[in-house]
Protein backbone atom coordinates (compact mmCIF):
# COMPACT_ATOMS: atom_id res chain seq x y z
CA UNK A 1 0.00 0.00 0.00
CA UNK A 2 0.83 3.33 -0.69
CA UNK A 3 1.71 5.98 1.86
CA UNK A 4 -0.69 8.99 1.63
CA UNK A 5 1.40 11.48 2.61
CA UNK A 6 3.13 12.71 -0.64
CA UNK A 7 -0.54 12.97 -2.43
CA UNK A 8 -1.44 15.07 0.56
CA UNK A 9 1.52 17.37 0.39
CA UNK A 10 1.74 17.91 -3.06
CA UNK A 11 -2.22 18.78 -3.33
CA UNK A 12 -1.62 21.15 -0.45
CA UNK A 13 1.10 23.03 -2.20
CA UNK A 14 -1.20 23.31 -5.15
CA UNK A 15 -4.22 24.66 -3.65
CA UNK A 16 -2.18 26.88 -2.10
CA UNK A 17 -0.57 28.39 -5.48
CA UNK A 18 -4.46 28.34 -7.11
CA UNK A 19 -6.30 29.35 -3.74
CA UNK A 20 -4.58 31.50 -1.34
CA UNK A 21 -1.91 32.85 -3.88
CA UNK A 22 -4.67 34.42 -6.12
CA UNK A 23 -6.48 36.08 -2.65
CA UNK A 24 -3.50 38.00 -1.70
CA UNK A 25 -2.52 39.23 -5.51
CA UNK A 26 -2.62 43.02 -4.93
CA UNK A 27 -4.89 45.40 -6.88
CA UNK A 28 -4.36 46.85 -10.08
CA UNK A 29 -5.72 46.54 -13.99
CA UNK A 30 -4.39 43.65 -14.46
CA UNK A 31 -5.51 41.41 -11.11
CA UNK A 32 -7.91 39.30 -12.25
CA UNK A 33 -6.03 38.13 -15.14
CA UNK A 34 -3.01 37.36 -12.72
CA UNK A 35 -5.89 35.39 -10.56
CA UNK A 36 -6.48 33.22 -13.60
CA UNK A 37 -3.05 32.78 -14.21
CA UNK A 38 -2.20 31.31 -10.67
CA UNK A 39 -5.59 29.46 -10.33
CA UNK A 40 -4.46 27.52 -13.65
CA UNK A 41 -0.83 27.02 -12.93
CA UNK A 42 -2.05 25.24 -9.96
CA UNK A 43 -4.72 23.32 -11.55
CA UNK A 44 -2.23 22.06 -14.60
CA UNK A 45 0.96 21.13 -12.15
CA UNK A 46 -1.30 19.58 -10.08
CA UNK A 47 -2.88 17.60 -12.39
CA UNK A 48 0.47 17.09 -14.61
CA UNK A 49 1.77 15.51 -11.21
CA UNK A 50 -0.95 13.35 -10.41
CA UNK A 51 -0.74 11.66 -13.86
CA UNK A 52 2.68 10.92 -13.32
CA UNK A 53 2.73 9.82 -9.67
CA UNK A 54 -0.27 7.72 -10.74
CA UNK A 55 1.19 6.08 -13.78
CA UNK A 56 4.17 4.80 -11.63
CA UNK A 57 1.54 2.66 -8.97
CA UNK A 58 0.96 0.71 -12.11
CA UNK A 59 2.96 1.25 -15.22
CA UNK A 60 2.46 -0.03 -18.56
CA UNK A 61 5.57 -0.72 -19.87
CA UNK A 62 7.93 -2.48 -18.24
CA UNK A 63 12.01 -2.60 -18.76
CA UNK A 64 12.88 -4.86 -21.96
CA UNK A 65 15.74 -7.17 -21.57
CA UNK A 66 17.33 -9.34 -24.23
CA UNK A 67 17.48 -13.14 -23.81
CA UNK A 68 20.84 -13.86 -22.72
CA UNK A 69 20.43 -11.21 -19.89
CA UNK A 70 17.32 -12.61 -18.86
CA UNK A 71 19.47 -16.54 -18.78
CA UNK A 72 21.88 -14.95 -16.87
CA UNK A 73 20.08 -13.09 -14.45
CA UNK A 74 18.12 -16.71 -13.65
CA UNK A 75 21.91 -18.40 -13.42
CA UNK A 76 22.53 -15.40 -10.94
CA UNK A 77 19.18 -15.59 -8.88
CA UNK A 78 19.49 -19.47 -8.61
CA UNK A 79 16.14 -20.13 -11.14
CA UNK A 80 18.36 -21.40 -14.21
CA UNK A 81 16.80 -21.74 -17.36
CA UNK A 82 16.56 -24.63 -19.73
CA UNK A 83 16.86 -23.48 -22.91
CA UNK A 84 15.56 -25.54 -25.50
CA UNK A 85 16.19 -24.33 -28.66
Amino acid sequence: MTSPYPFIILTVLWAGVGVLLPIIVPKGPNRGIIQVILILTGVCCWLFWLCCYISQMNPLIGPKLDKYTVLVMARQWGNPINQTV
